[in-house]
């Protein structure tokens, strides 16, 4: 069992595949130039493995494949299907942005996964085009389909902004809600990669908007899910993400590894310390004493509470978030 020095206990390992993205959100990617990571410093999928198996034995329960975007790197299926074998009660899932979901998701299904997180921001086709400064809707909602067509369970994600998708807040949530999907509002996380002139929506906005609709009631956290749940009269639950309160922080249960190898104990800091050398020499006990010493120096909470006004400097798209 893994626990930190606050006494949480770190079951959830965000593993990030790849840094690269095929959009280009304004609240997460910065415009081009940009460099990438060049492809000799990106451990293997067997190099990921090897450390993921270590995590697993040393209490690691969940596991999400996350990016960049995940499905731009071959062969995913191969190595979700190293991980399901190796233990296949693993809480195995994945976020993506789904737009090369139609095309792989009974691949991914076949191979173990089983639950999605998608990112959908808006169900109107120009205005996803400014957030991902790309055509994309028509095939994130066709492979949203499939993925729901060969029995995965998919959540969506939605980060709203004003000016731009705030008033489609209703509009995604009755989408999900007409097809068993689980919506979570993700408050803006100011960080130096966005665009400068987003302006999120805080959680009293948008349950104003599903209040002027609905009545709800309050179900507080769901175990060590960041998302606070309320539920509809009718039952549909929806969640929202708060990552400027406390209490995002106070459950926290898990670390990241980017696509490079560096294990990163917070989501807020860069701070990081890497296993890469020891995963290629083939050195377990070494990575085994980085994984703990991470867990030992994770820190108490991110620097977005409410009395702080910090940006974080830390490249979401390194670790899906």
């Amino acid at each position: 069992m893994l626990i930190d020095s606050y006494g949480r206990t770190v079951d959830y390992l965000r593993v990030s595949v790849t840094e690269r993205c095929n959009f280009r959100c304004q609240y997460c990617m910065p415009e081009k130039p940009f460099s990438w990571v060049p492809k000799e410093n990106l451990l293997s999928f067997e190099e990921l493995f090897e450390f993921i198996k270590v995590a697993i034995d040393e209490g690691i329960t969940k596991i999400r494949i996350t990016g960049g975007e995940p499905l731009l790197r071959e062969d995913l299926d191969k190595f979700i299907k190293m991980i399901y074998d190796y233990k296949n009660d693993i809480d195995l899932a994945m976020t993506t942005n789904a737009f090369l979901l139609k095309n792989s998701a009974k691949k991914l299904y076949d191979a173990g996964l089983r639950r999605l997180n998608v990112s959908i921001d808006s169900l109107k086709p120009e205005v996803a085009e400014t957030i991902a400064k790309k055509d994309v809707l028509r095939q994130v909602l066709e492979g949203v389909e499939e993925a729901l067509k060969v029995g995965l369970k998919v959540k969506v994600n939605m980060v709203p902004m004003k000016g731009l998708n705030e008033g489609e807040v209703l509009d995604v949530l009755e989408y999900c809600k007409e097809r068993g999907m689980v919506v979570r509002f993700i408050e803006y996380m100011e960080n130096v990669h966005a665009e400068v002139n987003i302006k999120g929506m805080q959680s009293p906005e948008l349950l104003g908007i599903i209040g002027n609709r609905y009545t709800y009631s309050d179900e507080g956290f769901d175990g060590h899910s960041p998302s606070h749940y309320y539920k509809l009269e009718d039952g549909y639950e929806f969640g929202i993400i708060e990552p400027h309160k406390d209490d995002f922080c106070t459950k926290c249960n898990r670390i990241r590894l980017t696509a490079e190898g560096n294990l990163i104990p917070c989501l807020y800091f860069d701070e990081a310390m890497s296993i890469r050398e020891a995963v290629r020499r083939g050195d377990i006990k070494e990575a085994a004493l980085v994984l703990k010493e991470v867990i030992r120096t994770k820190p108490e909470k991110n620097r977005w509470s409410e009395g702080d006004s910090e940006v974080s400097s830390r490249a979401f798209y390194e670790t899906g978030g």
